[in-house]
């Protein structure tokens, strides 16, 4: 009996805590708040460069770039792409290193609500609220607040922050080829470098570039 009041209270409250965020300018994640307690308790401080961009004040480069980039298929998944979760696990049946397939939903539902790790537990919490993201929020809103909050560098969250510290303008202002260099890093921020990009990064750059193209250029996100 408790514990399927509990069940209840969190079914509950997960959806009224998605459907209010849909609106609110967020004052940050929970993947950023474990970072600076993180950065704090090893005595670099809690200091995250961050700051709220609506997307009517990102350039579209920025928007169609992590689509080229992370998830080619997102104006047309419900938060699940299940031709790229086939794609990685034939990939593994061939041997190869399994990579990741989450969609820019789930990779929002991650950052924004739970913490890194690959427990049963927080994979199903993780596909929960991914389906919420979907059922309450616009397309548009999703890729807002990912571009909000993905990190782009050692605690520099967002797009915002990110255009201002590497390239010293707003995010509004960003190229084709600057964003594409932003999305270049974004499977794995902390390894790779915007400011100092490796040969890796600039050839990455160059084929989300290409993408960005083939999809049809800024026209692409009409379809959000």
């Amino acid at each position: 009996m408790l514990a399927g009041k509990a069940v209840g209270l969190f079914v509950l409250g997960s959806m009224l805590l998605v459907l209010v965020l849909r609106w609110v300018p967020l004052p940050g994640s929970s993947y950023m708040l474990q970072t600076a307690i993180s950065a704090w308790w090893s005595g670099q401080g809690a200091t995250l460069r961050y700051e709220w961009t609506p997307y009517a004040r990102i350039a579209p480069a920025a928007a169609l770039a992590v689509i080229a980039g992370e998830d080619q298929r997102f104006p047309e998944h419900h938060g699940f792409d299940f031709v790229e979760i086939q794609d990685a696990l034939e990939d593994q049946d061939e041997g190869k290193p399994l990579r990741g397939a989450s969609t820019l939903s789930q990779q929002v539902a991650k950052n924004l609500f739970l913490w890194p790790g690959r427990s049963l537990l927080r994979k199903a919490l993780e596909a929960w609220f991914t389906v919420l993201l979907e059922l309450f929020w616009s397309k548009q809103r999703i890729l807002e607040v990912y571009l909000n909050i993905a990190e782009f560098g050692e605690r520099t969250f967002g797009v915002g922050a990110a255009s201002l510290r590497f390239f010293a303008k707003p995010a509004a202002r960003l190229s084709n080829e600057e964003a594409a260099r932003l999305a270049a890093v974004l499977p794995s921020p902390l390894r790779y470098r915007v400011e100092q990009p490796s040969a890796y990064v600039r050839a990455r750059q160059r084929w989300i570039e290409q993408q960005m193209r083939q999809l049809g250029g800024t026209t692409y996100l009409d379809s959000l």
